[in-house]
């Protein structure tokens, strides 16, 4: 079986961006050391246009060969003119609203998205799968996450756009790893206690 991992960036009080999504703040948290980090060990997770600029398109894929997004992280891509933000991967983007994709290797999951999800994790693979949210998506597929890694900046934004966009419920993980940079940026990882 497949992993489902939300892999997120996120201020110490747990938002993943304004309440609009907004997240560019973070950025500047991306320094030498902590892109080493997501060099190394995430190199799929920068989306291709960036892999190429930074000369990094070459590297394999360590953790992830598919990725599923919601329709709002797509369309900072398509806003930019890119069609296929995450080429190097298999993209799904999770979506009632966008009727038809914009390019072939992207598929559009307009219905029944846990059960399209629960195909893509029963099929094959030595890799998991990478949810590159956003919060309603997230929340939509919180029974279906098995791996959290959350990349914490040190920032604290008093209100936005919350990791999980749910309905109150407890869902226990287990810590897996936590990984400290002199920046202040945290990155943890969990498991799904079953």
């Amino acid at each position: 079986m497949r992993k489902l991992t939300y892999y997120i960036a996120c201020s110490i009080d747990g938002f993943i961006g304004d309440e609009a999504g907004d997240a560019s703040y973070m950025y500047p948290f991306v320094d030498e050391e902590f892109f080493e980090f997501l060099r190394a060990e995430y190199p799929e997770t920068l989306p291709t246009h960036g892999r190429r600029s930074l000369g990094i398109d070459d590297l394999p894929n360590r953790k992830f060969d598919t990725i599923i997004q919601g329709r709002a992280s797509y369309d900072v891509a398509l806003k930019e003119g890119i069609t296929s933000p995450y080429a190097h991967l298999r993209e799904y983007v999770a979506s009632r609203t966008l009727q038809e994709s914009p390019d072939p290797h992207v598929e559009i999951i307009a219905d029944d998205l846990v059960g399209r999800v629960r195909e893509l994790k029963a099929g094959d693979g030595e890799f998991g799968i990478y949810l590159c949210g956003g919060s309603r998506l997230a929340g939509e597929l919180l029974d279906e996450i098995d791996e959290l890694v959350i990349k914490t900046y040190p920032v604290v934004q008093g209100s936005g756009m919350p990791m999980f966009g749910a309905a109150f419920a407890i869902s226990e993980f287990a810590l897996d790893d936590v990984r400290a940079f002199k920046n202040g940026v945290l990155v943890r990882t969990y498991s799904r206690k079953r």
